[in-house]
Protein backbone atom coordinates (compact mmCIF):
# COMPACT_ATOMS: atom_id res chain seq x y z
CA UNK A 1 0.00 0.00 0.00
CA UNK A 2 2.86 2.37 0.86
CA UNK A 3 4.49 1.93 -2.55
CA UNK A 4 1.17 2.53 -4.28
CA UNK A 5 0.74 5.84 -2.46
CA UNK A 6 4.30 6.89 -3.35
CA UNK A 7 3.62 6.28 -7.04
CA UNK A 8 0.04 7.60 -7.24
CA UNK A 9 -0.34 10.34 -4.65
CA UNK A 10 -0.78 13.10 -7.24
CA UNK A 11 -3.37 11.08 -9.18
CA UNK A 12 -5.30 10.50 -5.95
CA UNK A 13 -5.12 14.22 -5.11
CA UNK A 14 -6.31 15.18 -8.60
CA UNK A 15 -9.25 12.75 -8.53
CA UNK A 16 -10.16 13.79 -4.98
CA UNK A 17 -10.25 17.43 -6.12
CA UNK A 18 -12.44 16.56 -9.11
CA UNK A 19 -14.83 14.49 -6.97
CA UNK A 20 -14.85 17.22 -4.34
CA UNK A 21 -15.87 19.82 -6.93
CA UNK A 22 -18.68 17.54 -8.09
CA UNK A 23 -19.94 17.11 -4.52
CA UNK A 24 -19.67 20.85 -3.83
CA UNK A 25 -21.54 21.84 -7.00
CA UNK A 26 -24.26 19.27 -6.35
CA UNK A 27 -24.81 20.21 -2.72
CA UNK A 28 -24.64 23.95 -3.42
CA UNK A 29 -27.19 23.72 -6.26
CA UNK A 30 -29.42 21.34 -4.27
CA UNK A 31 -29.61 23.65 -1.26
CA UNK A 32 -30.16 26.69 -3.47
CA UNK A 33 -33.24 25.23 -5.14
CA UNK A 34 -34.45 23.55 -1.96
CA UNK A 35 -34.32 26.69 0.19
CA UNK A 36 -34.55 29.74 -2.10
CA UNK A 37 -37.76 31.78 -1.83
CA UNK A 38 -37.70 32.25 -5.61
CA UNK A 39 -38.69 28.58 -6.03
CA UNK A 40 -41.15 28.35 -3.14
CA UNK A 41 -44.18 27.98 -5.39
CA UNK A 42 -42.31 25.68 -7.80
CA UNK A 43 -41.54 23.38 -4.86
CA UNK A 44 -45.24 23.37 -3.94
CA UNK A 45 -45.82 21.44 -7.17
CA UNK A 46 -42.57 19.50 -7.60
CA UNK A 47 -41.26 18.95 -4.09
CA UNK A 48 -37.59 17.94 -3.69
CA UNK A 49 -37.45 16.53 -7.22
CA UNK A 50 -36.79 20.10 -8.39
CA UNK A 51 -33.56 20.30 -6.37
CA UNK A 52 -32.44 16.83 -7.52
CA UNK A 53 -32.96 17.76 -11.18
CA UNK A 54 -31.18 21.11 -10.95
CA UNK A 55 -28.25 19.83 -8.85
CA UNK A 56 -27.56 16.99 -11.28
CA UNK A 57 -27.85 19.47 -14.17
CA UNK A 58 -25.14 21.62 -12.57
CA UNK A 59 -22.78 18.65 -12.34
CA UNK A 60 -23.69 17.62 -15.89
CA UNK A 61 -22.61 21.04 -17.14
CA UNK A 62 -19.38 20.90 -15.15
CA UNK A 63 -18.36 17.48 -16.47
CA UNK A 64 -19.45 18.30 -20.01
CA UNK A 65 -17.04 21.22 -19.77
CA UNK A 66 -14.22 18.80 -18.88
CA UNK A 67 -14.97 15.89 -21.24
CA UNK A 68 -13.31 17.41 -24.32
CA UNK A 69 -10.09 18.60 -22.67
CA UNK A 70 -8.44 15.15 -22.30
CA UNK A 71 -8.86 14.49 -26.05
CA UNK A 72 -7.33 17.80 -27.20
CA UNK A 73 -4.15 16.04 -28.30
CA UNK A 74 -2.30 19.15 -29.43
CA UNK A 75 -2.97 20.75 -26.07
CA UNK A 76 -1.61 17.67 -24.29
CA UNK A 77 1.50 17.60 -26.52
CA UNK A 78 2.06 21.30 -25.77
CA UNK A 79 1.69 20.71 -22.03
CA UNK A 80 4.02 17.71 -22.25
CA UNK A 81 6.62 19.89 -23.93
CA UNK A 82 6.29 22.76 -21.46
CA UNK A 83 6.43 20.26 -18.57
CA UNK A 84 9.58 18.58 -19.85
CA UNK A 85 11.47 19.90 -16.82
CA UNK A 86 8.66 19.21 -14.35
CA UNK A 87 8.78 16.34 -11.91
CA UNK A 88 7.85 13.02 -13.52
CA UNK A 89 4.93 12.75 -11.08
CA UNK A 90 3.33 15.77 -12.76
CA UNK A 91 4.16 14.68 -16.32
CA UNK A 92 2.70 11.22 -15.75
CA UNK A 93 -0.76 12.72 -15.23
CA UNK A 94 -0.88 13.61 -18.93
CA UNK A 95 -0.61 9.90 -19.73
CA UNK A 96 -3.91 9.23 -17.93
CA UNK A 97 -5.89 11.52 -20.24
CA UNK A 98 -8.09 8.75 -21.64
CA UNK A 99 -8.69 7.29 -18.19
CA UNK A 100 -9.86 10.68 -16.96
CA UNK A 101 -11.97 11.08 -20.12
CA UNK A 102 -13.75 7.82 -19.27
CA UNK A 103 -14.23 8.78 -15.61
CA UNK A 104 -15.81 12.07 -16.64
CA UNK A 105 -18.06 10.17 -19.07
CA UNK A 106 -19.18 7.84 -16.26
CA UNK A 107 -19.94 10.87 -14.08
CA UNK A 108 -22.00 12.38 -16.90
CA UNK A 109 -23.94 9.10 -17.15
CA UNK A 110 -24.58 9.09 -13.39
CA UNK A 111 -25.92 12.65 -13.32
CA UNK A 112 -27.89 12.07 -16.52
CA UNK A 113 -29.67 9.18 -14.80
CA UNK A 114 -30.39 11.34 -11.73
CA UNK A 115 -31.56 14.21 -13.93
CA UNK A 116 -33.92 12.02 -15.98
CA UNK A 117 -35.40 10.25 -12.93
CA UNK A 118 -35.94 13.58 -11.16
CA UNK A 119 -37.70 15.03 -14.21
CA UNK A 120 -39.90 11.95 -14.52
CA UNK A 121 -41.11 12.72 -11.01
CA UNK A 122 -41.41 16.40 -11.94
CA UNK A 123 -43.64 15.67 -14.93
CA UNK A 124 -45.74 13.31 -12.84
CA UNK A 125 -46.20 16.06 -10.24
CA UNK A 126 -47.01 18.60 -12.96
CA UNK A 127 -49.65 16.24 -14.40
CA UNK A 128 -51.27 15.43 -11.04
CA UNK A 129 -51.42 19.04 -9.89
CA UNK A 130 -52.94 20.08 -13.24
CA UNK A 131 -55.66 17.46 -12.95
CA UNK A 132 -56.34 18.14 -9.27
CA UNK A 133 -59.65 19.76 -8.33
CA UNK A 134 -59.17 19.96 -4.57
CA UNK A 135 -58.45 23.69 -4.55
CA UNK A 136 -54.96 23.19 -3.08
CA UNK A 137 -52.16 25.70 -3.66
CA UNK A 138 -50.51 23.34 -6.17
CA UNK A 139 -53.71 23.05 -8.19
CA UNK A 140 -54.27 26.83 -8.17
CA UNK A 141 -50.68 27.44 -9.32
CA UNK A 142 -51.13 24.86 -12.09
CA UNK A 143 -54.21 26.62 -13.47
CA UNK A 144 -52.54 29.99 -13.91
CA UNK A 145 -53.27 31.04 -17.46
CA UNK A 146 -50.95 30.09 -20.33
CA UNK A 147 -52.66 32.71 -22.44
CA UNK A 148 -50.64 35.37 -20.62
CA UNK A 149 -47.17 33.98 -21.25
CA UNK A 150 -45.91 37.44 -22.05
CA UNK A 151 -46.83 38.54 -18.54
CA UNK A 152 -45.12 35.49 -17.01
CA UNK A 153 -48.13 34.17 -15.12
CA UNK A 154 -47.86 30.43 -15.75
CA UNK A 155 -45.88 27.91 -13.71
CA UNK A 156 -47.02 24.48 -14.91
CA UNK A 157 -46.03 23.64 -18.53
CA UNK A 158 -49.01 21.25 -18.85
CA UNK A 159 -51.67 23.66 -20.16
CA UNK A 160 -54.79 21.53 -19.71
CA UNK A 161 -55.90 18.38 -17.84
CA UNK A 162 -56.09 16.53 -21.16
CA UNK A 163 -52.50 17.26 -22.17
CA UNK A 164 -50.21 14.25 -21.73
CA UNK A 165 -46.65 14.16 -20.43
CA UNK A 166 -45.51 12.60 -23.71
CA UNK A 167 -46.96 15.52 -25.68
CA UNK A 168 -45.09 18.08 -23.56
CA UNK A 169 -41.88 16.05 -23.80
CA UNK A 170 -41.81 15.93 -27.59
CA UNK A 171 -43.19 19.42 -28.28
CA UNK A 172 -40.99 21.43 -25.89
CA UNK A 173 -37.40 22.44 -26.53
CA UNK A 174 -36.20 21.04 -23.20
CA UNK A 175 -38.05 17.74 -23.61
CA UNK A 176 -37.08 17.07 -27.23
CA UNK A 177 -33.42 18.02 -26.80
CA UNK A 178 -33.31 15.98 -23.61
CA UNK A 179 -34.44 12.87 -25.48
CA UNK A 180 -31.96 13.50 -28.31
CA UNK A 181 -28.90 14.05 -26.11
CA UNK A 182 -29.81 11.05 -23.95
CA UNK A 183 -29.94 8.79 -27.02
CA UNK A 184 -26.65 10.27 -28.25
CA UNK A 185 -25.03 9.64 -24.85
CA UNK A 186 -26.26 6.02 -24.73
CA UNK A 187 -24.89 5.34 -28.21
CA UNK A 188 -21.52 6.90 -27.41
CA UNK A 189 -21.08 5.05 -24.13
CA UNK A 190 -22.18 1.63 -25.35
CA UNK A 191 -20.07 1.80 -28.53
CA UNK A 192 -17.02 2.74 -26.45
CA UNK A 193 -17.07 -0.57 -24.59
CA UNK A 194 -13.75 -2.40 -24.82
CA UNK A 195 -15.16 -5.29 -26.87
CA UNK A 196 -16.75 -3.05 -29.50
CA UNK A 197 -13.81 -0.65 -29.64
CA UNK A 198 -11.33 -3.48 -30.21
CA UNK A 199 -13.41 -5.62 -32.57
CA UNK A 200 -15.48 -2.99 -34.41
CA UNK A 201 -13.41 0.17 -34.30
CA UNK A 202 -15.39 1.75 -37.15
CA UNK A 203 -18.62 1.47 -35.11
CA UNK A 204 -16.91 3.13 -32.16
CA UNK A 205 -15.38 5.86 -34.33
CA UNK A 206 -18.58 6.88 -36.10
CA UNK A 207 -20.92 6.74 -33.10
CA UNK A 208 -18.45 8.62 -30.90
CA UNK A 209 -18.61 11.55 -33.27
CA UNK A 210 -22.25 12.18 -32.49
CA UNK A 211 -20.83 14.08 -29.54
CA UNK A 212 -21.47 17.06 -31.83
CA UNK A 213 -25.22 16.41 -31.53
CA UNK A 214 -24.81 15.98 -27.76
CA UNK A 215 -23.15 19.38 -27.30
CA UNK A 216 -25.52 21.24 -29.63
CA UNK A 217 -28.50 19.71 -27.82
CA UNK A 218 -26.98 20.49 -24.43
CA UNK A 219 -26.35 24.10 -25.42
CA UNK A 220 -30.00 24.76 -26.29
CA UNK A 221 -31.56 22.37 -23.76
CA UNK A 222 -32.32 25.03 -21.16
CA UNK A 223 -33.63 27.70 -23.52
CA UNK A 224 -37.23 26.43 -23.25
CA UNK A 225 -37.53 27.64 -19.66
CA UNK A 226 -39.86 24.86 -18.47
CA UNK A 227 -38.61 25.07 -14.87
CA UNK A 228 -39.64 28.49 -13.61
CA UNK A 229 -39.18 30.65 -10.55
CA UNK A 230 -40.90 33.75 -9.17
CA UNK A 231 -39.68 37.06 -10.57
CA UNK A 232 -37.83 39.52 -8.30
CA UNK A 233 -40.56 42.13 -8.77
CA UNK A 234 -43.24 39.61 -7.81
CA UNK A 235 -41.22 38.51 -4.77
CA UNK A 236 -41.08 42.09 -3.51
CA UNK A 237 -44.77 42.60 -4.20
CA UNK A 238 -46.14 39.23 -3.03
CA UNK A 239 -43.57 37.35 -1.00
CA UNK A 240 -44.57 33.67 -0.55
CA UNK A 241 -43.89 33.76 3.21
CA UNK A 242 -46.55 36.45 3.45
CA UNK A 243 -48.95 35.47 0.69
CA UNK A 244 -48.81 31.69 0.27
CA UNK A 245 -51.27 31.05 3.08
CA UNK A 246 -53.82 33.45 1.61
CA UNK A 247 -53.71 32.06 -1.94
CA UNK A 248 -57.52 31.78 -2.03
CA UNK A 249 -57.81 35.58 -1.71
CA UNK A 250 -55.35 36.51 -4.46
CA UNK A 251 -58.27 37.57 -6.66
CA UNK A 252 -59.79 39.86 -4.01
CA UNK A 253 -59.53 43.57 -4.83
CA UNK A 254 -58.65 44.52 -1.27
CA UNK A 255 -55.93 41.87 -0.94
CA UNK A 256 -52.31 42.98 -0.61
CA UNK A 257 -51.22 39.71 -2.27
CA UNK A 258 -51.47 39.43 -6.02
CA UNK A 259 -51.05 36.49 -8.33
CA UNK A 260 -47.34 35.64 -8.40
CA UNK A 261 -45.53 36.05 -11.70
CA UNK A 262 -42.89 33.63 -12.92
CA UNK A 263 -40.00 33.51 -15.36
CA UNK A 264 -38.07 30.66 -16.93
CA UNK A 265 -34.59 29.95 -15.67
CA UNK A 266 -31.91 31.34 -18.02
CA UNK A 267 -30.01 28.74 -20.06
CA UNK A 268 -26.66 27.95 -18.40
CA UNK A 269 -25.22 24.98 -20.26
CA UNK A 270 -23.77 27.00 -23.12
CA UNK A 271 -21.74 29.10 -20.66
CA UNK A 272 -20.04 25.96 -19.34
CA UNK A 273 -19.22 24.39 -22.71
CA UNK A 274 -18.39 27.50 -24.76
CA UNK A 275 -14.69 27.80 -23.86
CA UNK A 276 -13.77 24.10 -24.21
CA UNK A 277 -15.91 23.96 -27.36
CA UNK A 278 -13.95 26.82 -28.94
CA UNK A 279 -10.68 25.19 -27.85
CA UNK A 280 -11.71 21.88 -29.40
CA UNK A 281 -12.78 23.56 -32.65
CA UNK A 282 -9.39 25.27 -32.83
CA UNK A 283 -7.77 21.88 -32.18
CA UNK A 284 -9.70 20.30 -35.08
CA UNK A 285 -8.88 23.19 -37.42
CA UNK A 286 -5.18 22.81 -36.62
CA UNK A 287 -5.33 19.06 -37.16
CA UNK A 288 -7.22 19.50 -40.43
CA UNK A 289 -4.62 21.99 -41.68
CA UNK A 290 -1.75 19.65 -40.85
CA UNK A 291 -3.52 16.66 -42.36
CA UNK A 292 -3.83 18.44 -45.71
CA UNK A 293 -0.06 18.82 -46.09
CA UNK A 294 1.35 16.51 -48.74
CA UNK A 295 2.76 13.15 -47.62
CA UNK A 296 5.27 11.37 -49.86
CA UNK A 297 5.54 7.60 -49.42
CA UNK A 298 9.17 6.70 -50.10
CA UNK A 299 9.12 2.98 -49.31
CA UNK A 300 6.58 0.18 -48.84
CA UNK A 301 7.61 -3.09 -47.17
CA UNK A 302 5.41 -6.14 -46.55
CA UNK A 303 6.60 -8.01 -43.44
CA UNK A 304 5.56 -11.48 -42.24
CA UNK A 305 2.29 -11.91 -40.28
CA UNK A 306 0.48 -9.36 -42.50
CA UNK A 307 2.35 -6.29 -41.29
CA UNK A 308 2.78 -3.32 -43.63
CA UNK A 309 5.64 -0.85 -43.18
CA UNK A 310 5.31 2.62 -44.70
CA UNK A 311 8.24 5.03 -44.84
CA UNK A 312 7.17 8.61 -45.54
CA UNK A 313 8.30 12.23 -45.81
CA UNK A 314 6.36 15.37 -45.00
CA UNK A 315 7.57 18.97 -45.04
CA UNK A 316 8.17 20.37 -41.57
CA UNK A 317 7.56 17.03 -39.85
CA UNK A 318 9.45 16.76 -36.55
CA UNK A 319 9.15 13.91 -34.06
CA UNK A 320 10.44 12.49 -30.79
CA UNK A 321 10.86 8.85 -29.80
CA UNK A 322 7.67 6.96 -29.02
CA UNK A 323 5.28 9.49 -30.55
CA UNK A 324 2.31 8.52 -32.72
CA UNK A 325 0.38 9.88 -35.69
CA UNK A 326 -3.15 9.57 -37.05
CA UNK A 327 -3.43 8.14 -40.56
CA UNK A 328 -6.24 8.48 -43.07
CA UNK A 329 -6.58 6.84 -46.48
CA UNK A 330 -9.28 8.70 -48.48
CA UNK A 331 -9.68 5.81 -50.93
CA UNK A 332 -10.89 3.66 -48.01
CA UNK A 333 -12.73 6.24 -45.91
CA UNK A 334 -12.70 10.03 -45.90
CA UNK A 335 -13.63 10.24 -42.24
CA UNK A 336 -11.75 7.47 -40.43
CA UNK A 337 -8.44 8.30 -38.77
CA UNK A 338 -6.45 5.60 -36.98
CA UNK A 339 -3.50 6.02 -34.58
CA UNK A 340 -0.14 4.35 -35.24
CA UNK A 341 3.09 4.59 -33.28
CA UNK A 342 6.10 5.90 -35.18
CA UNK A 343 8.79 3.24 -35.58
CA UNK A 344 11.44 5.56 -36.98
CA UNK A 345 13.98 7.53 -34.97
CA UNK A 346 14.13 11.34 -34.80
CA UNK A 347 17.62 11.13 -36.32
CA UNK A 348 16.34 9.54 -39.55
CA UNK A 349 15.35 11.58 -42.63
CA UNK A 350 11.95 9.88 -42.87
CA UNK A 351 9.21 8.70 -40.54
CA UNK A 352 7.71 5.22 -40.60
CA UNK A 353 4.87 3.17 -39.17
CA UNK A 354 4.12 -0.56 -39.03
CA UNK A 355 0.49 -1.55 -39.59
CA UNK A 356 -0.85 -4.96 -38.60
CA UNK A 357 -4.11 -6.30 -40.04
CA UNK A 358 -6.53 -5.95 -37.12
CA UNK A 359 -9.90 -4.93 -38.54
CA UNK A 360 -11.65 -3.91 -41.72
CA UNK A 361 -9.82 -0.61 -42.18
CA UNK A 362 -6.30 -1.98 -41.71
CA UNK A 363 -7.05 -5.03 -43.87
CA UNK A 364 -8.36 -2.79 -46.66
CA UNK A 365 -5.28 -0.57 -46.38
CA UNK A 366 -2.86 -3.49 -46.60
CA UNK A 367 -4.83 -4.93 -49.52
CA UNK A 368 -4.68 -1.56 -51.30
CA UNK A 369 -0.89 -1.48 -51.07
CA UNK A 370 -0.55 -5.15 -52.00
CA UNK A 371 -2.48 -4.73 -55.24
CA UNK A 372 -1.05 -1.32 -56.19
CA UNK A 373 -0.17 -1.12 -59.87
CA UNK A 374 1.26 2.22 -60.91
CA UNK A 375 -0.25 4.55 -58.32
CA UNK A 376 0.29 4.27 -54.56
CA UNK A 377 -2.81 5.02 -52.44
CA UNK A 378 -2.80 8.56 -51.03
CA UNK A 379 -2.17 8.87 -47.31
CA UNK A 380 -2.96 11.79 -45.02
CA UNK A 381 -1.11 12.22 -41.72
CA UNK A 382 -1.97 14.21 -38.60
CA UNK A 383 0.56 14.62 -35.83
CA UNK A 384 2.86 13.67 -34.27
CA UNK A 385 1.44 13.56 -30.76
CA UNK A 386 3.30 12.96 -27.53
CA UNK A 387 3.16 9.80 -25.42
CA UNK A 388 4.64 8.49 -22.23
CA UNK A 389 7.53 6.89 -24.16
CA UNK A 390 9.03 10.34 -24.74
CA UNK A 391 10.28 10.20 -21.15
CA UNK A 392 12.28 7.00 -21.62
CA UNK A 393 15.65 8.79 -21.66
CA UNK A 394 14.78 10.57 -18.40
CA UNK A 395 15.40 7.33 -16.48
CA UNK A 396 18.73 5.80 -15.48
CA UNK A 397 17.33 2.33 -16.16
CA UNK A 398 14.52 1.63 -18.63
CA UNK A 399 12.46 -1.56 -18.94
CA UNK A 400 10.67 -1.80 -22.30
CA UNK A 401 7.91 -4.41 -22.71
CA UNK A 402 6.26 -4.89 -26.10
CA UNK A 403 3.55 -7.42 -26.92
CA UNK A 404 3.30 -8.28 -30.61
CA UNK A 405 2.89 -5.12 -32.69
CA UNK A 406 3.20 -3.26 -29.37
CA UNK A 407 6.93 -3.30 -30.00
CA UNK A 408 6.61 -0.30 -32.35
CA UNK A 409 7.33 2.56 -29.88
CA UNK A 410 10.38 0.70 -28.63
CA UNK A 411 11.68 0.22 -32.18
CA UNK A 412 11.84 4.01 -32.35
CA UNK A 413 13.68 4.15 -29.02
CA UNK A 414 16.16 1.40 -29.95
CA UNK A 415 16.88 3.04 -33.32
CA UNK A 416 17.50 6.36 -31.58
CA UNK A 417 19.90 4.66 -29.16
CA UNK A 418 21.79 3.22 -32.12
CA UNK A 419 22.19 6.71 -33.61
CA UNK A 420 23.21 8.20 -30.27
CA UNK A 421 26.00 5.65 -29.93
CA UNK A 422 27.03 6.21 -33.54
CA UNK A 423 27.35 9.93 -32.86
CA UNK A 424 28.89 9.49 -29.40
CA UNK A 425 26.09 11.39 -27.64
CA UNK A 426 27.41 12.04 -24.12
CA UNK A 427 24.12 13.57 -22.92
CA UNK A 428 22.41 10.18 -22.75
CA UNK A 429 21.24 9.77 -19.16
CA UNK A 430 20.07 6.17 -19.55
CA UNK A 431 22.69 3.62 -18.46
CA UNK A 432 20.89 0.31 -19.00
CA UNK A 433 17.92 -0.88 -21.04
CA UNK A 434 15.99 -4.12 -20.52
CA UNK A 435 13.88 -4.99 -23.55
CA UNK A 436 11.22 -7.74 -23.54
CA UNK A 437 9.36 -8.65 -26.72
CA UNK A 438 6.49 -11.14 -26.40
CA UNK A 439 5.06 -12.61 -29.63
CA UNK A 440 2.60 -15.35 -30.54
CA UNK A 441 4.33 -16.40 -33.78
CA UNK A 442 7.91 -16.61 -35.00
CA UNK A 443 7.29 -14.48 -38.11
CA UNK A 444 6.74 -11.38 -35.95
CA UNK A 445 10.39 -11.37 -34.86
CA UNK A 446 11.42 -10.65 -38.46
CA UNK A 447 9.96 -7.12 -38.23
CA UNK A 448 12.95 -5.70 -36.37
CA UNK A 449 15.56 -8.47 -36.60
CA UNK A 450 17.99 -6.25 -38.51
CA UNK A 451 17.67 -3.51 -35.89
CA UNK A 452 18.42 -5.87 -32.99
CA UNK A 453 21.33 -7.45 -34.88
CA UNK A 454 22.80 -3.98 -35.56
CA UNK A 455 22.46 -3.07 -31.89
CA UNK A 456 24.18 -6.31 -30.88
CA UNK A 457 27.16 -5.51 -33.11
CA UNK A 458 27.28 -1.87 -32.03
CA UNK A 459 27.29 -2.71 -28.32
CA UNK A 460 30.05 -5.30 -28.81
CA UNK A 461 32.26 -2.91 -30.77
CA UNK A 462 31.86 -0.20 -28.13
CA UNK A 463 32.38 -2.61 -25.24
CA UNK A 464 28.87 -1.89 -23.87
CA UNK A 465 27.33 -5.33 -24.08
CA UNK A 466 25.58 -4.72 -20.73
CA UNK A 467 23.83 -1.56 -21.94
CA UNK A 468 21.10 -3.45 -23.84
CA UNK A 469 19.67 -6.62 -22.34
CA UNK A 470 16.91 -8.00 -24.52
CA UNK A 471 14.76 -11.12 -24.26
CA UNK A 472 12.45 -12.56 -26.91
CA UNK A 473 9.50 -14.69 -25.79
CA UNK A 474 7.41 -16.93 -28.06
CA UNK A 475 4.00 -17.72 -26.60
CA UNK A 476 2.61 -19.72 -29.53
CA UNK A 477 4.53 -22.77 -30.75
CA UNK A 478 4.16 -26.45 -31.55
CA UNK A 479 6.36 -29.46 -30.80
CA UNK A 480 8.20 -29.14 -34.14
CA UNK A 481 9.36 -25.60 -33.39
CA UNK A 482 10.36 -26.46 -29.81
CA UNK A 483 12.19 -29.62 -30.89
CA UNK A 484 14.02 -27.81 -33.68
CA UNK A 485 15.13 -25.10 -31.26
CA UNK A 486 16.30 -27.64 -28.69
CA UNK A 487 18.39 -29.55 -31.24
CA UNK A 488 20.14 -26.37 -32.32
CA UNK A 489 20.47 -24.76 -28.91
CA UNK A 490 24.28 -25.04 -28.87
CA UNK A 491 24.65 -22.96 -32.03
CA UNK A 492 26.05 -19.43 -31.71
CA UNK A 493 22.85 -17.84 -33.02
CA UNK A 494 19.18 -18.52 -32.36
CA UNK A 495 17.63 -20.88 -34.92
CA UNK A 496 14.38 -18.87 -35.00
CA UNK A 497 15.69 -15.30 -35.22
CA UNK A 498 19.36 -15.52 -36.21
CA UNK A 499 20.25 -13.37 -33.18
CA UNK A 500 22.76 -14.25 -30.49
CA UNK A 501 20.06 -13.98 -27.82
CA UNK A 502 18.11 -17.25 -27.65
CA UNK A 503 14.32 -17.16 -27.89
CA UNK A 504 12.48 -18.24 -24.73
CA UNK A 505 9.28 -20.28 -24.92
CA UNK A 506 6.37 -19.08 -22.77
CA UNK A 507 5.92 -15.86 -20.86
CA UNK A 508 8.39 -13.96 -18.67
CA UNK A 509 8.51 -14.75 -14.96
CA UNK A 510 8.05 -11.16 -13.93
CA UNK A 511 8.87 -11.67 -10.26
CA UNK A 512 12.26 -13.06 -11.22
CA UNK A 513 12.86 -10.28 -13.75
CA UNK A 514 11.97 -7.46 -11.35
CA UNK A 515 13.92 -9.01 -8.51
CA UNK A 516 17.01 -9.27 -10.74
CA UNK A 517 16.70 -5.66 -11.90
CA UNK A 518 16.13 -4.38 -8.35
CA UNK A 519 19.24 -6.21 -7.12
CA UNK A 520 21.34 -5.02 -10.07
CA UNK A 521 20.30 -1.37 -9.61
CA UNK A 522 19.64 -0.92 -5.88
CA UNK A 523 19.70 2.91 -5.98
CA UNK A 524 18.32 3.65 -9.45
CA UNK A 525 15.08 5.09 -10.77
CA UNK A 526 13.65 2.52 -13.18
CA UNK A 527 11.08 3.45 -15.81
CA UNK A 528 8.88 0.53 -16.91
CA UNK A 529 7.23 1.15 -20.30
CA UNK A 530 4.54 -1.07 -21.79
CA UNK A 531 2.73 -1.16 -25.09
CA UNK A 532 0.42 -4.14 -24.73
CA UNK A 533 -2.85 -5.52 -23.33
CA UNK A 534 -4.50 -4.42 -20.10
CA UNK A 535 -3.93 -7.76 -18.35
CA UNK A 536 -0.19 -7.37 -18.82
CA UNK A 537 -0.44 -3.75 -17.66
CA UNK A 538 -2.04 -4.83 -14.38
CA UNK A 539 0.65 -7.43 -13.82
CA UNK A 540 3.53 -5.01 -14.46
CA UNK A 541 1.93 -2.21 -12.44
CA UNK A 542 1.57 -4.57 -9.50
CA UNK A 543 5.26 -5.55 -9.72
CA UNK A 544 6.31 -1.90 -9.89
CA UNK A 545 4.55 -1.23 -6.59
CA UNK A 546 5.80 -4.47 -5.07
CA UNK A 547 9.49 -4.01 -5.87
CA UNK A 548 9.75 -0.24 -5.28
CA UNK A 549 11.41 0.69 -2.00
CA UNK A 550 9.65 2.96 0.46
CA UNK A 551 13.03 4.64 0.92
CA UNK A 552 13.22 7.25 -1.91
CA UNK A 553 17.01 6.84 -2.00
CA UNK A 554 16.68 3.21 -3.09
CA UNK A 555 15.26 1.55 -6.20
CA UNK A 556 12.00 3.00 -7.50
CA UNK A 557 9.94 1.52 -10.35
CA UNK A 558 7.64 3.86 -12.29
CA UNK A 559 5.05 2.22 -14.53
CA UNK A 560 4.13 3.86 -17.84
CA UNK A 561 1.66 2.56 -20.42
CA UNK A 562 1.00 3.68 -23.99
CA UNK A 563 -2.52 5.07 -24.45
CA UNK A 564 -4.08 6.29 -27.70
Amino acid sequence: MGNWVVNHWFSVLFLATWLGLNVFLFVHAFLSYEKADKYYYTREILGSALAWARASARCLNFNSMLILLPVCRNLLSFLRGTCSFCRRTLRKQLDHNLTFHKLVAYMICLHTAIHIIAHLFNFEHYSRSRQATDGSLASILSTLSHQEKGEGSWLNPIQSPNMTVEYVTFTSIAGLTGVIITIALVLMVTSAMEFIRRSYFEVFWYTHHIFIIYFIGLGIHGTGGIVRGQTEESLNESHPHRCAESFKHWDDHDSHCKHPRFEGLPAESWKWILAPGVLYIFERILRFYRSQQKVVITKVVMHPSKVLELQMNKRGFSMEVGQYIFVNCPSISYLEWHPFTLTSAPEEDFFSIHIRAAGDWTENLIRAFERQQSQIPRIEVDGPFGTVSEDVFQYEVAVLVGAGIGVTPFASILKSIWYKFQRADHNLKTQTIYFYWICRETGAFAWFNDLLASLEREMEELGKVDFLNYRLFLTGWDSNIAGHAALNFDKATDILTGLKQKTSFGRPMWDNEFSTIANAHPRSVVGVFLCGPQTLAKSLSKRCHQYSSLDPRKVQFYFNKENF
